[in-house]
C-alpha cells in the first residue's frame, strides 16, 4: 500500500503563534549573536591572561612572515632548509646590531652639541618666562625644583617599587624573546604540519575550507608585511634625508623610530614623524620645524597616494576607514600592542573569511604538511581576498 504523506499541520501553540514572524527571527538571530559575543569574549579574556605568552608568539609570526619569502627563495635554489632558516635568522640579528651601532654612535657624537644646545634653549625660555604675560622668575623656578625634589624624597618607597617591576618587566621581556626566537625558528622549518595537525583537529567536513583560508591568511599575512617593510624604509629614508638636509640632531636615531612607527599603517608614521618635528623645534628653532613638518607630510602623502596604491591595489579589501577603526580600536583594547597588531589581524582574518566562503562546499583542498616548502609559496586566487606580491 502506498505511503500517504500527511497534510496536517503539527498543532502550534497560540503563545508561539502569536508572536510576529519578524520578531521570532530577530529573537533567533540575537541569541546566537549574544553566544558569539560570549565566546569572542572569552577569547579576548584568555588572551589576556596569557599575553606574556601570546604577544611574542604573535610577533614570532610576524618575523616569520617576513622571513618565509627569503627562506623558501634560498631553498628553491638548493640550501638545506636548516641552512636557509638560519641565515635568515643571523640576517636580522645582523642587521639589527647594525642598527644599533649606528642609532649608538650617532648620539654618542651628537651628545656634546646637543647639551650646548639644550642649556643656550633653556636659557631663551627661562628669559622669555620672565617677561610679560608670563612673569615666571627664576626663583619660582628654583621653588618648583625644591618642591619637586621634596615629593620625589617622600615617595621614595613608591618610586622603588616601580623600578622593582622595571626588573620584572625585563625578566618578562628576556622571556618573551625567548618565545620570539624560536616560534619563528619551528614556523620556519615546520610551519605546513604544525598548521595540518591544526587542521585536523576540526571535524573532516570543515577541513578543505580551514586548509584553503589558512593558506590565504598567511599568503596575505606576508605580503602585508612586505609592502609595510618597504614602506617603513621609504618613510626613514625620506625623514632621515630631510633631517640631515635641515642638520637636525639624532636623524637616524629618529630615522630608526620613523621605520618602526610605519608598522602601524596610517597612525604609526605621523606620531613618529611628530618627534622629528619636535626635535627640529627645542634644538634648531621654529622655521626649520616649519619645513620638518613639510617634509613629513610630503612624505605621508607619497606614501598614501602613491606607495600603497602601487604595492598594494585592491587586493587588500579593507577601507582606509576600517584600517582607522581598527588601530584606534587595537590601542583601545591593548594600547601600542593592539596598535601594532591591529591591521595585520583584519587584513589576514578578512583574507581567511573570504577565501572560506569562496571554496565550493565537499571541494578538496590541496594537501599540506607534506612539501617543504612554507605556506607563504603557496600561491592562492586573487578573489581569495589576499595581497597580491
Amino acid at each position: 500500500m502506498p505511503y500517504i504523506r500527511s497534510t496536517r499541520r503539527p498543532p502550534v501553540d497560540p503563545a508561539v503563534e502569536a508572536v510576529p514572524a519578524g520578531m521570532r527571527v530577530a529573537g533567533a538571530f540575537s541569541w546566537r549573536l549574544l553566544v558569539v559575543a560570549a565566546v569572542l569574549a572569552l577569547a579576548v579574556a584568555a588572551v589576556f591572561l596569557l599575553r606574556d605568552i601570546v604577544v611574542p608568539f604573535l610577533i614570532g609570526l610576524i618575523v616569520c612572515a617576513l622571513l618565509a619569502p627569503m627562506s623558501a627563495f634560498l631553498q628553491r635554489h638548493r640550501w638545506p632548509k636548516w641552512t636557509a632558516v638560519l641565515s635568515c635568522f643571523l640576517a636580522v640579528v645582523v642587521v639589527i646590531g647594525v642598527l644599533a651601532l649606528v642609532v649608538t654612535a650617532q648620539i654618542r657624537y651628537d651628545l656634546p652639541a646637543l647639551g650646548h644646545r639644550l642649556d643656550h634653549n633653556v636659557q631663551s625660555l627661562q628669559t622669555l618666562l620672565a617677561t610679560e604675560p608670563f612673569g615666571i622668575t627664576s626663583k619660582q623656578v628654583t621653588m618648583w625644583l625644591s618642591d619637586g625634589t621634596t615629593f620625589l624624597q617622600t615617595h621614595a618607597a613608591s618610586i622603588l617599587s616601580g623600578f622593582q617591576e622595571a626588573g620584572s618587566g625585563l625578566v618578562h621581556a628576556l622571556e618573551g624573546l625567548f618565545i620570539i626566537v624560536f616560534t619563528t625558528l619551528f614556523v620556519l622549518i615546520d610551519g605546513s604540519r604544525i598548521w595540518a595537525w591544526v587542521v585536523r583537529l576540526f571535524p573532516r567536513r570543515a577541513r578543505p575550507r580551514l586548509e584553503v583560508a589558512g593558506r590565504a591568511g598567511w599568503k596575505t599575512l606576508t605580503s602585508f608585511i612586505r609592502v609595510q617593510l618597504v614602506v617603513a624604509v621609504t618613510d626613514a629614508l625620506g625623514i632621515v634625508i630631510g633631517a640631515l638636509a635641515l642638520q637636525v640632531p639624532l636623524a637616524i636615531p629618529i630615522g630608526v623610530i620613523v621605520f618602526l612607527g610605519a608598522f602601524v599603517p596610517v597612525v604609526g608614521a605621523i606620531v613618529a614623524g611628530t618627534v622629528a618635528v619636535v626635535v627640529a623645534l627645542v634644538f634648531n628653532g621654529w622655521v626649520p620645524a616649519l619645513v620638518m613638518l613639510g617634509i613629513v607630510v610630503l612624505v605621508q602623502q607619497l606614501e598614501s597616494h602613491v606607495l600603497h596604491p602601487f604595492l598594494t591595489g585592491s587586493a587588500v579589501k579593507v577601507h582606509p576607514l576600517g584600517v582607522v577603526l581598527g588601530v584606534t580600536a587595537g590601542t583601545t583594547i591593548a594600547g601600542v600592542v593592539g596598535a601594532f597588531f591591529a591591521v595585520p589581524f583584519i587584513a589576514t582574518v578578512n583574507a581567511m573569511v573570504t577565501a572560506a566562503a569562496a571554496h565550493p562546499a565537499g571541494t578538496p583542498a590541496p594537501e599540506i604538511g607534506s612539501a617543504s616548502t612554507p605556506p607563504a609559496t603557496v600561491d592562492v586566487a586573487a578573489d581569495h581576498g589576499g595581497v597580491q606580491s
